[in-house]
């Protein structure tokens, strides 16, 4: 345990608080709960809602905004049972009606609470590390079934209710979920990988597969319907059916993936937002239901200070590392390499900083350094000779060469190539080995002293159902190529997937690593094997760690190099490194044939825009000066767009200076990230804002904060209130531009992170919308997130949303970015973005491959499926939109199309129903209402930036004409299209292989071939 953490036990006790005490007027019947103080919202639909009525057929319990309530049977106000700390889902009933048991992850954990109807606090009634879901009572009510992944994959088990024992019933092959009894209680049904049902006899263990699903097709809600037949929920393409036996019993009803409950021929379930009732004539009874929830409506963001133009420190100093004779730092800043004396002073700069130089590392006998480098089309290894200045390429392969490790004995190299695959480079033979299949977004390796072992960061997930697991020490033995993995700590998982380790002492006796944001040693022998427990050596942020010697860790905190003995205490090496924002050109004037503002209806027509110092001056009538004139008279300018949700660094590394390029070529002037590793952030945009790098505006975050298990490689796992402390001070020291916080962090540290990040004056969003809304939360990444259920609470499985949704977001004001990633559905009638010379040219050659194959699938079988469910997703939007809630665009590049996307999207928004001119504000003037720059960004008035697009077209007449740029301009700065393609014309996108196959290892697979962010449920 860290010196200043919480233990597993105190983070239950500590994240834990008293539950909303139930009053009951009589058995299953809950007293009115207490009036909020606040504004509400009255809820009369339910989006992804299950519903399970009482024995006695008096009540029904629902799992609303993940919350339980009860309501009557025959509709009605409905009273909450659970508090928002309890995050509650999934009701099922005791026999005697007496209680109600739900899964809950109150404490970052999912696990099984029961509350008693008659009054009480929920109590719980398993625990430990593992996730536990779905519980169902037996008809005795002596036993609850349930899912969990303790067994290492989700199997079927059983909690005796007297006694807490638990037994396993069920495990592999295949994923469990949802199980239910039969009437008797003798069987449990529950579906498989969602594409089969099966039925285990309770007695024998014996195993039955009953249902198999359609060819594309998926099962959920397993239960036992009249005369034993089962029933599910099919969702097959954009449609979903309750079905009994081999009946199809609903055609147009958007039934929700949760088991139904069979009373006599009559069936309970929920669909199109309802609770419903279906009884044996086929009649359909809606039970009509209201519930009364609190909101806080969002603040507005603080006003951003002006753009300083003074010299300011410089703070994103990535990836160092300290050469063999301990005399210099290495380290990526302002878009270039530097070194810098290892005792503090001036950095020097040794590459040109024109392209995407990243990643150093020194050569054992420090005269010589090993960097990535994209000036030949792709990042390639490139050695620099410290002493002659003289730099070459070692052996490129087509792909992206990154994050370089020289061997102890200086003769290989360890590199990460895009597929996360690692490979040795041998340096004078010019031939490469690879040592590990395609790998989950590596971190960087790190060579035993003997030169046999490489050690990395690697995620393992706990399960195939969900996604998320824990980020482990994995070494790699070069002589057989067999792969360990450790975890640093017991269900601990390492801080990110990048530079925190782990990386072997000089000596290979210890492994330093971070994890919950201090620094951690543990002593191994030669194969990185752990021979004791690792002891915690840093109390501050702590980052990036690199040795010097064999007893000095080196590292980041907050913007600052670091140094500190194993035993002893740190202090700051420190550098004389400044930097300035870029000047901009004193006085540019356009003359343009037309110009939208960003808020009038129209445009106006041949005008002058004058620009002063980055800053629109005035604009006016066309008119004769004997000023300079730029020439745009075929031109439409429109205020550059901005893509409020990317990742800049989720493939930075591979895309190099290409990827700035691309967005400004496509008109998009400004970029938001909600989650990026914090030094390349932070490093990237100093070097934008300063001019070293080509590219847009860029606003960001680091690291999203995480709970107990995590999924990419810029994650943090967060597992505690102190640990928590210490990822917003980061925040704060670093100058994050908002906070993003993700989907295992539990109910109570959102909170916490939500005052926090208001406090400082950031605003915070995250993946889901309730209790967001009741949190003071800013935002809802995605039209339906990723999220811990691994399911949707704001769009069913078919991608529809119902009055809850549209309430809530327009009520509270938060925003919701959709990232339309169906939007690739309409490349079955326009591939005009992927055949443009743009995306040609600026798209590394592994991705525009990747581009084509996936726009030539748009007109598959799966074609009515995406296109359907697009037209749900933009359905929300526009709801929200029209009700005068906050949509801003964004499209979570790189998991689609860095800047082609961002049209697609707003072509989707026009296909289903804005207009062009509402779509074009998504992406204009509201994601600059939601960072505080509404006078400066998202339009074109005196006093705001010059951010301007100057397209071929009216893109108020045709969305299409939004793509159609010509020249951009950044800050008062113009690019035209062949200047921003110029560098990467002439390369050669050779063709690339694609990642190898045949790993055991089930969760090997590149970042790339998993659209897991947020199109999927």
């Amino acid at each position: 345990m860290s010196r200043q953490g919480f233990s597993r036990r105190d983070l239950l006790v500590r994240s834990g608080q008293a539950a909303a005490v139930l009053g009951v007027a009589g058995v299953a019947a809950p007293s009115a709960a207490a009036e909020p103080d606040g504004p509400t919202a009255t809820l009369r639909e339910g989006t992804n809602i299950s519903a399970a009525p009482s024995p006695d057929g008096r009540w029904i319990a629902v799992d609303l905004v993940t919350a339980i309530w009860v309501l009557p049977a025959g509709g009605g106000s409905a009273r909450r049972l659970t508090d928002e700390s309890q995050d509650a889902t999934l009701p099922t009933w005791s026999p005697d009606g007496g209680r109600i048991a739900f899964q809950s992850y109150r404490d970052g954990r999912y696990h099984l609470w029961q509350v008693d109807v008659a009054g009480g606090a929920p109590r719980r009634l398993t625990s430990g590390p593992h996730d536990e879901r779905e519980p169902a009572f037996s008809p005795d009510g002596g036993r609850i079934a349930f899912t969990s992944d303790r067994g290492g994959n989700y199997g079927v088990w059983l909690l005796d209710v007297s006694s807490g024992a638990i037994t396993a019933l069920v495990g592999g092959p295949g994923e469990a979920a949802a199980p239910r009894w039969s009437a008797d209680g003798t069987r449990i049904a529950f579906t498989v990988d969602e594409t089969a049902i099966d039925v285990v006899v309770v007695a024998t263990g014996e195993r039955t597969r009953v249902v198999t699903a359609p060819a594309g097709g998926r099962l959920y809600g397993a239960s036992f319907g009249p005369d034993g037949a089962l029933s599910h929920t099919l969702v097959q393409g954009p449609k979903s059916f309750l079905v009994h036996g081999d009946r199809r019993l609903t055609t147009d009803e958007d039934v929700f993936g949760f088991a139904a409950t069979w009373t006599g021929g009559s069936a309970l379930y929920t669909a199109d937002g309802r609770i419903r009732r279906r009884d044996p004539d086929g009649t359909v009874t809606d039970i009509r239901f209201e519930a009364t929830v609190p909101y806080r409506r969002v603040a507005a963001p603080r006003t951003r200070p002006p753009e300083s133009t003074g010299p300011e420190p410089v703070r994103g100093i990535a990836s160092p590392v300290v050469s063999p004779d301990g005399r210099l730092l290495a380290f990526r800043a302002l878009n270039a390499i530097h070194l810098a004396p290892v005792l503090g002073g001036r950095p020097r700069r040794i590459t040109e900083g024109d392209f995407f130089d990243s990643d150093p590392d020194f050569a054992p006998d420090g005269r010589s350094l090993v960097y990535s480098g994209d000036r030949t089309g792709v990042p390639t290894l490139r050695l620099r000779d410290l002493v002659s200045g003289a730099d070459r390429v070692l052996a490129p392969t087509g792909g992206a060469q990154t994050l370089p490790r020289f061997s102890p004995d200086g003769r290989r190299i360890a590199h990460v190539d895009q597929d996360g695959v690692v490979w040795v480079l041998d340096v004078a033979a010019g031939t490469r080995r690879q040592v590990t299949p395609t790998l989950f977004m590596p971190g960087r390796p790190s060579w035993s002293a003997d030169g046999r072992t490489l050690a990395l960061a690697a995620v393992k997930p706990v399960s195939r159902r969900f996604r998320e697991g824990t980020s482990q020490v994995l070494t790699v033995d070069l002589d057989t190529l067999a792969l360990t993995y450790t975890e640093p700590m017991p269900f601990r998982s390492l801080a990110t997937r990048g530079d925190d380790g782990p990386v072997f002492s000089p000596d290979g006796r210890r492994l330093a690593f971070v994890v919950e944001s201090v620094a951690w040693v543990v002593d191994v022998d030669a194969a990185g094997r752990f021979l004791g427990d690792p002891r915690q050596v840093t109390d501050e942020v702590t980052d990036s760690p690199s040795w010097l010697g064999n007893d000095t860790l080196v590292y980041l905190c907050n913007g600052k190099v670091r140094r500190t003995a194993l035993d002893g205490r740190p202090r700051t090496i420190r550098l004389d490194f400044t930097w300035r924002r870029a000047t901009p050109p004193p006085r540019t004037i356009v003359h343009v044939g037309a110009l939208w503002d960003g808020e009038s209806a129209g445009v106006r027509t041949d005008v002058d825009v004058v620009v002063e110092h980055g800053r629109v001056q005035e604009i006016r009538a066309h008119r004769g000066t004997t000023d300079p004139v730029v020439d745009a008279h075929d031109l439409v300018a429109l205020p550059g767009l901005v893509d409020a949700h990317n990742h800049w660094h989720l493939r930075g590394r591979a895309w190099g200076a290409r990827q700035g390029r691309l967005w400004l070529a496509y008109g998009i002037t400004t970029t938001r990230s909600p989650g990026d590793p914090a030094y390349q952030m932070v490093e990237t945009r100093e070097a934008l804002a300063a001019g070293a790098l080509v590219g847009p505006r860029f606003y960001g975050t680091g690291e999203a904060i995480d709970g107990s298990r995590i999924y990419y490689n810029f994650m943090r796992p967060t597992l505690s209130r102190a640990q928590l402390d210490k990822e917003l001070k980061r925040a704060r020291e670093l100058d994050y531009d908002l906070i993003k916080t993700y989907v295992r962090l539990p109910v109570d540290l959102q909170r916490a992170a939500a005052s926090a990040a208001h406090r400082a004056g950031l605003r915070l969003t995250s993946h889901y919308l309730y209790p967001a809304a009741n949190l003071g939360m800013d935002g809802m990444e995605h039209v339906g997130a990723t999220n811990r259920l691994g399911y949707s609470h704001t769009v069913s499985r078919t991608g529809r949303a119902y009055q809850d949704v549209v309430e809530l977001f327009t009520r509270s004001g938060m925003s919701i970015t959709p990232t339309l990633f169906h939007s690739r559905a309409l490349y079955d009638t326009d591939k005009s973005l992927v055949d443009d010379e743009r995306t040609r040219i600026l798209f590394p050659p592994w991705e525009y491959q990747r581009y084509v194959a996936d726009a030539g699938n748009a007109g598959t079988p799966e074609y009515p499926y995406h296109r359907e469910t697009l037209a749900g997703w933009v359905d929300l939007a526009l709801r929200v939109h029209r009700a005068g809630g906050l949509v801003i665009s964004g499209t979570d590049a790189p998991l689609d199309n860095v800047a082609t996307s961002t049209h697609q999207n707003l072509r989707a928004m026009v296909e289903f129903g804005f207009t062009p001119r509402e779509a074009l504000t998504t992406a204009t003037r509201n994601p600059a209402a939601w960072l505080g720059l509404e006078d400066r960004l998202g339009t074109l008035r005196p006093g705001a930036f010059a951010d301007i697009s100057f397209v071929a077209g009216d893109p108020l007449t045709d969305i299409r004409h939004a793509a159609a740029v010509r020249r951009v301009m950044v800050a008062g700065t113009l690019h035209t299209v062949p200047d921003l393609l110029a560098p990467f014309r002439t390369t050669t996108a050779a063709a690339v292989p694609p990642p190898p196959t045949g790993d055991d290892h089930w969760w090997h697979e590149p970042e790339w071939s998993v659209h897991a962010c947020c199109g999927e449920f």
